[in-house]
């Protein structure tokens, strides 16, 4: 008889937090879910972004190698040809910037062969001039070699196709 008003007596009580912590543990399962789905796409971008890197340190080296050979009266007398620029005027705006600039030499994919899709990327070699007029090149007496060699400036950017964009500029002194 004490069993039968015992259970008469109950609210439904255990119900009721089974059904809060249930709730609980779901929203924690999402939180949980969205951290890991927010690491994966943050993965996923650094990914991209070396594969840029990489793609383009291989177009500067590229530009490097056609820097070195390029004769300084190989030089275009304005204008770009075949990735290789003139001086850039100083009043204009950087080649690289302008987004009408088509002067671009596309870089050899060196991993072509390997099963890892590497972006392309693409260079240009600007001829920057002779002249002892780099820093520290005035103050040199007598004047270093170094100084009075032609220099270039590479510039490489990879093609990003709206994932990652990579941009790197290098100064190169042909000696």
């Amino acid at each position: 008889m004490n069993t039968i008003r015992f259970l008469r007596r109950q609210q439904g009580a255990s119900l009721l937090v089974v059904l809060i912590l249930l709730l609980l543990m779901t929203v924690m399962g999402l939180a949980v879910l969205r951290g890991t789905t927010m690491e994966e796409r943050m993965t996923a971008n650094l990914y991209d972004r070396s594969l840029g890197f990489q793609a383009v340190e291989s177009a500067l080296r590229q530009g490097e190698a056609l820097a070195r050979a390029t004769a300084v009266a190989a030089v275009p007398s304005s204008g770009c040809s075949d990735g290789v620029c003139s001086l850039p005027d100083p009043t204009a705006a950087d080649r690289w910037l302008d987004s009408g600039f088509n002067g671009w030499r596309s870089a050899a994919n060196d991993l072509a062969d390997s099963n890892t899709p590497m972006p392309s990327a693409r260079y240009i070699v600007e001829y920057m001039g002779m002249t002892p007029t780099w820093p520290a090149c005035d103050r040199n007496v007598p004047v270093d070699p170094l100084c009075l060699a032609p220099r270039f400036r590479i510039t490489a950017i990879s093609d990003d196709d709206g994932r990652s964009a990579v941009l790197l500029q290098t100064t190169y002194n042909v000696q």
